[in-house]
């Protein structure tokens, strides 16, 4: 697992790969990541935007920006805890993910909180040597 906090907001990521939905032979690669969004401060928040950033094993970079999480818009009080699954597919057996989520708090002031870094690992990834 993967795990990072940002102004009290802790985010953790769980990304596993789908070898039912996978295609090695045809170069498609899918993976599910399971986010776990924690409010570990004192005011309620809401998740308006995500922005992340998809890089395959070859460098190639995809950006998804869009409104909420699986179309959803959270919200979260202190102490509240907000899970979704989701995914994505490569042409390539390995790559990383990270992003950010737009938040709001109560009183209207929009400010940004990390998406750890995380790698995408499937089995049909060479392992090299530096």
């Amino acid at each position: 697992m993967y795990s990072q906090t940002t102004r009290d907001i802790e985010v953790t990521v769980k990304p596993f790969y789908l070898d039912d939905q996978s295609s090695p032979g045809d170069n498609h690669f899918v993976w599910a990541y399971r986010v776990r969004i924690v409010n570990k401060g004192s005011r309620t928040v809401q998740l308006l935007r995500r922005h992340w950033v998809i890089t395959d094993a070859i460098g190639r970079v995809q950006e998804v920006k869009g409104p909420g999480v699986v179309g959803e818009q959270p919200v979260l009080r202190p102490g509240d805890a907000y899970e979704y699954t989701s995914g994505t597919p490569l042409p390539t057996p390995s790559g990383i993910m990270v992003g950010t989520y737009e938040m709001e708090d109560e009183d209207g002031s929009a400010f940004d909180i990390a998406i750890p870094a995380f790698s995408l690992d499937s089995p049909h990834e060479k392992p090299r040597l530096n």
